[in-house]
């Protein structure tokens, strides 16, 4: 057997693989002697079929079912020998004039032969946001927590400050729903005058346009649809039922113990500084992914090389379940190159730095990931056993352990980055970095 390789450009190179009768008849003979001592031929005893015809029967069979083998196998053997560095899977050339009856067999492969680049990691400055948790969204905060450790006070008449139950009802697009809103959320001067100084007892006649501050808001009150919700201007009637207030718990040492059961909040501004370090932590969360995203697109526009594009083209074709037309692989390229582009920048940087993930950080990366979830559900202190249990289920399940490996290497990524990118490092509210980076207004 020969394997010979051709460079057809630095992108693109096509291995050729010659075998003759000598490198598979030993295997072949085997295996048909295997078949002679199991066939069942009827004339003759189980043992005694003779081989010629065993060979008439199965011979050409067994011989294209081993070339095929051992032409897998040894185009395997001499890329990672020869080191290639591939992309995709090498695509067999279609030979018209091929014949099974010959005494040699020639096959040839095409490949798409990954680039060669360097990364410069200096190449572009990247904004940072570093997000802090401002006055304003720390009182907020503590608000909400005197309100949700306060009292309800069932109140005869209601202010801006209520929470009212009642029935919404509109007969033509068959809305009778019971529930409690917030005044705070409804929208408008008109519409909070009808509200405020209402009874138990009223009927308010309202439109749902412009209704609340959120049409989210509106969805959850009426029980429609979210489709349905955005845009609905119709009449409905509110019942109202019940009139609430929140009496807003005293900021005490009660109240400091029911959320800090160690006892490490003793003042107002122990617990102001608590609501601030969580917050900044949540947002910590954000502000990496923002980065991660960022360099990755930096990385993707400043380093430059080229693909074997026609290559990965036509090994779209045939790559997944469904074979594709060559329009549709052409439009499969276009969407998957940017993310090829970067797995490929990904694994150079990984390659030079000695980046590495071994099985015992994936797994206690699974076991941190499981702590975090069962603290969720009160479990505080899980055994280090069980987590090993689990961890190790979890692992076994494909999908889920290339996940979490996909998850830990980011992390990686993320902590080489911050050592040896330098950023335009920016200060910023919660608020103006969902404004400023998704440009949604919060």
């Amino acid at each position: 057997m020969n394997i010979t390789k051709e460079n057809i450009d630095a992108l693109n190179a096509v291995v050729k693989v010659d075998i003759v009768a000598d490198d598979y008849q030993e295997k072949v003979t085997k295996v048909l002697n295997d078949y002679r001592k199991t066939a069942n031929i009827p004339g003759f005893r189980k043992g005694h079929v003779p081989m010629g015809m065993v060979k008439k029967q199965y011979g050409k069979a067994v011989m294209i079912d081993e070339v095929n083998k051992l032409l897998q196998e040894s185009l395997n053997k001499f890329l990672v020998e020869e080191k290639l560095d591939i992309l995709g899977n090498p695509l067999p050339r279609v030979q018209d004039d091929f014949n099974w009856d010959a005494d040699k067999f020639s096959f040839e492969f095409e490949l798409g032969l990954a680039p060669e680049f360097d990364v410069d990691l200096k190449s572009d400055k990247v904004k940072q946001y570093n997000i802090v948790a401002t006055d304003e969204l720390i009182e907020k905060e503590v608000e909400n927590i005197q309100s949700r450790y306060g009292k309800m006070i069932s109140k005869e008449e209601a202010t801006e400050e209520a929470n009212i139950t009642g029935t919404f009802v509109n007969e033509e697009k068959e809305i009778n729903k019971k529930s409690t809103i917030s005044v705070k959320d409804i929208k408008g001067k008109t519409n909070l005058k009808k509200f405020v100084g209402s009874k138990v007892g009223d009927v308010l006649e309202l439109k749902t346009k412009n209704l609340f501050e959120d049409e989210h808001k509106l969805q959850q009150a009426l029980g429609v649809s979210h489709d349905d919700a955005h845009g609905l201007e119709v009449p409905v009637t509110f019942t109202i039922e019940e009139i609430n207030e929140t009496e807003l718990a005293e900021l005490d040492q009660e109240l400091f113990d029911k959320l800090f059961a160690d006892g490490s909040v003793k003042t107002v501004t122990d617990l102001k500084g608590k609501i601030k370090e969580d917050a900044e932590k949540q947002f910590q969360q954000q502000a990496d992914q923002q980065l991660l995203n960022a360099v990755t697109e930096s990385l993707v526009e400043n380093t430059k090389f080229d693909l074997p594009k026609e290559f990965l083209q036509k090994w779209l074709q045939t790559a997944g379940e469904k074979e594709l037309t060559i329009d549709e692989a052409a439009a499969e390229y276009e969407k998957s190159e940017k993310g090829l582009r970067y797995q490929l920048i990904e694994g150079k940087i990984m390659k030079d730095n000695d980046i590495k993930l071994d099985y015992a950080e994936l797994v206690d990366y699974a076991k941190g990931f499981i702590r975090a979830q069962m603290a969720q559900f009160g479990n505080m202190n899980p055994e280090e056993k069980e987590l090993d249990d689990i961890a190790g289920r979890i692992l076994q399940n494909q999908d889920e352990a290339q996940k979490l490996q996909t998850q830990l290497i980011s992390q990686k990524l993320l902590a080489f980055y911050k050592e040896n990118m330098k950023f335009d490092t920016k200060e910023v509210s919660y608020e103006d970095f969902i404004k400023e980076v998704y440009n949604v207004e919060k």
